[in-house]
């Protein structure tokens, strides 16, 4: 293997699986605000958001951990200025007390949070002011969860690395591609990658559990398994579900998030170990088909961006499916096969943003994958150019990227319209 490649690879997996409390995006304002309020030196009296369509989307419904049930951009804000620790990065909000939380219903119920809607072409772009008596700071966050760009105190820029158009430097990720993943995978010394594939295992599996209980949601782990059986399929589905079904009520168990996205954390991760845990995979090949699928979604997402009108659960449940295709022991041209027929039939699911029934497509998505993975393994895989598909996985895999990233933008933008309307 190439040593470029594979210092590379490693640096991606590096960043991308990381932990997460709760749903990313308003971890992400939690971090930011908790941030400005570090610089601030006091809690703020006041503080003040704009933000993008596609983070408008993915807070508004969604639970968030460590809040007694609450929801929203104010919350997020709220929670993250009076109780979060920046240092805990997108575990931010760990540390939060129950007399912060009271702290936070107060600071909403008082109207010392204002959203307001964020211009921008840049799908995860928000930006923070909080203020406390004549003193004032203000956070810009572009592209990435915890990338920020801009930080001015009464005025004064202590940060600007404001560059329009330009995406946070980060490991090259035009080296990946179908070939590359592989022969990384196969290749790759596991002492250097179980630090990473042991915390999937133990994070999104403990949460997955949880999410078994019952407890959360329309508890939809339970009802798969009512429905289906206890075949391996039907497990693989409810497991991933019942994890995402948790983090999504506000679960304050960690992932190990893919993308930035916990869903896709748990969607390319847990069915997976669950193929490989029913059928008595050995060890090794579990972890090096956890890495095959975590950079297969990175490779997916790289296309399309971490947020936009495309269901991550199409990605990670694509590459979950092709790991399970690798894992036993099919060809490139089947693995190839797995993914073609897999977008072959759901590259058109929308992200309405994150909630509870992000749960429902996860599973949707993972039956697909299985179906496509079946089919390949039986040597049978759509033609070239039957729809979008192309003659390369590859290039089927950048077709979908591109109506992901450029095709639905519109759909995006009248998803966000849609939610907004009372």
């Amino acid at each position: 293997m190439d040593s470029q490649i594979r210092q590379t690879f490693l640096n991606i997996l590096k960043e991308e699986l990381v932990p997460a409390m709760g749903c990313t995006e308003p971890i992400a304002l939690a971090y930011a605000a908790a941030k400005a309020r570090e610089i601030l030196g006091c809690p703020p009296d006041v503080i003040q958001a704009e933000c993008s369509g596609n983070m408008i989307k993915n807070v508004r419904c969604v639970q968030i951990p460590h809040s007694n049930g609450m929801h929203g951009i104010e919350a997020a804000l709220a929670l993250g200025a009076l109780g979060g620790d920046v240092s805990r990065e997108m575990e931010v909000l760990e540390t939060v007390t129950a007399k912060d939380i009271l702290k936070a219903q107060d600071m909403i119920r008082a109207g010392q949070c204002d959203v307001s809607f964020l211009e921008s072409e840049i799908p995860l772009h928000f930006i923070i002011t909080e203020r406390s008596g004549s003193e004032a700071v203000t956070i810009e966050v572009r592209y990435s969860h915890m990338n920020i760009v801009r930080i001015e105190k009464n005025g004064q820029v202590l940060l600007n690395q404001l560059s329009e158009g330009e995406e946070p430097v980060q490991a090259d990720r035009s080296l990946l591609s179908m070939d590359s993943i592989k022969e990384f995978a196969d290749s790759i010394e596991l002492e250097a990658i179980r630090p990473m594939t042991d915390l999937q295992i133990r994070y999104n599996m403990q949460i997955a559990e949880e999410g078994m209980s019952g407890r959360y949601g329309l508890g939809i782990g339970g009802a798969i398994l009512e429905q289906s059986g206890e075949g391996v399929i039907a497990q693989m589905k409810a497991f991933a579900a019942a994890g995402s079904e948790a983090r999504m009520d506000g679960c304050d168990l960690p992932v190990i998030i893919n993308s930035g996205s916990g869903n896709q954390g748990i969607a390319s991760s847990v069915p997976v170990i669950i193929y490989a845990r029913m059928n008595r995979i050995p060890e090794e090949k579990l972890h090096r088909a956890l890495i095959f699928s975590a950079l297969l979604t990175i490779y997916q997402k790289k296309f399309i961006g971490r947020l936009s009108a495309f269901c991550g659960a199409v990605s990670a449940s694509c590459a979950s499916a092709a790991a399970v295709t690798y894992l036993c022991g099919g060809t490139m041209q089947q693995i190839k096969a797995t993914i073609d027929n897999t977008l072959a039939n759901i590259p058109g699911i929308i992200c309405d943003g994150a909630k509870i029934s992000c749960a429902s497509k996860i599973a949707t998505c993972v039956d697909a994958a299985m179906m496509a993975h079946s089919l390949a393994m039986k040597h049978k895989a759509y033609e070239a150019f039957t729809g979008i598909l192309r003659e390369e996985a590859g290039e089927t895999i950048s077709c979908v990227g591109y109506i992901g990233r450029y095709g639905m933008e519109q759909t995006d933008k009248e998803i966000v319209k849609l939610m907004l309307q009372e």
